[in-house]
């Protein structure tokens, strides 16, 4: 079935400050993003543009860059330069893991649609690992194949969501920790639950609410499908402020939806944006293929 998710109006397409040697970046919409079509990631990249390209990325949190073509070895390169690649902890039908580089898709072992997801929780709004004691940094997918219409991205900032909190809400929640886990994300969105194994590798943690940012710093709410309970509170209160601060953070207003184009990059920052997919095209009937890399972050704080 599919939904309507009203967009904000977006701003004037002005070009971000550049230098003749470097890529020109344009702000993607009025909340937040910036896109190219200058680049060309198939082609080695000198010093000055891998370094505009991170500087963009760290101005804006979400980049899009068109007109890619990257097969498995040059998308993890260009990845490679954010920092170390991550491994997965989902496991396919033989009980190998994904590779690093490996496809998100709506088709079956033999090509076909079929309508329902394969994973549920992607249409949760949730940051990428934050169950783990150093959750994603940076998460990318290249557009493969695409329905006609639909199968959009959201992404919410929330660094503006902290930002626009009242202030005593600011001093109640800036001590807080969430504890974050793969297990009550499993029961959260229906999916099937964990095994033993992951439970293991993958324990309850807690982590800041309010996280800062180790490159900007500026504060976030770090919260999403993964986020159980508050430290210290009592479960019921906790998970109230939990749904409330999600419900505020996730306003139009902080929302940038991406309609993908064939041949889109698009890569974000997971310490502070949260993500989702939305499933607004017919799953069953047309095909949607994306390739995924995912970057290490580091401790939250």
């Amino acid at each position: 079935m599919e939904t309507s998710h009203p967009q904000p109006a977006a701003a004037v397409r002005t070009p971000l400050p550049t230098s003749p040697e470097t890529p020109v970046f344009q702000r993607l919409s009025g909340v937040l993003g910036a896109e190219t079509d200058t680049l060309d990631l198939s082609r080695p990249l000198d010093p000055a543009t891998v370094e505009a390209v991170r500087t963009a990325f760290r101005e804006n949190h979400l980049l899009v860059i068109r007109n890619q073509s990257l097969d498995k070895e040059r998308m993890y390169r260009f990845a490679e330069l954010f920092g170390p690649i991550e491994g997965h902890m989902i496991r396919l039908a033989d009980g190998s893991k994904w590779d690093a580089v490996h496809t998100i898709t709506n088709l079956d072992a033999v090509g076909n649609p079929v309508a329902k997801p394969f994973i549920s929780s992607n249409y949760f709004w949730h940051t990428d690992k934050s169950f783990l004691p150093e959750p994603s940094l940076l998460t990318m997918l290249q557009a493969v194949e695409l329905p006609p219409d639909g199968g959009d991205t959201q992404f919410a900032d929330m660094t503006k969501a902290y930002d626009a909190l009242p202030e005593d809400t600011k001093r109640r929640i800036g001590g807080l920790k969430t504890v974050q886990s793969l297990e009550f994300m499993r029961r959260y969105t229906g999916s099937a639950p964990p095994t033993e194994e992951d439970i293991a590798a993958a324990p309850p943690i807690a982590h800041p609410l309010v996280r800062t940012h180790p490159e900007t710093g500026r504060k976030s709410l770090y919260i999403g499908m993964y986020s159980s309970h508050i430290e210290g509170m009592p479960e019921e209160e906790g998970r109230a402020l939990l749904e409330e601060l999600l419900a505020h953070a996730t306003q139009d207003r902080f929302i940038h939806t991406h309609k993908w184009r064939h041949g889109d990059l698009v890569f974000w920052d997971n310490r502070c944006l949260l993500h989702r997919a939305i499933a607004n095209y017919e799953m069953g009937k047309h095909r949607r293929v994306l390739m995924r890399v995912v970057v290490k972050g580091d401790t939250p704080r």
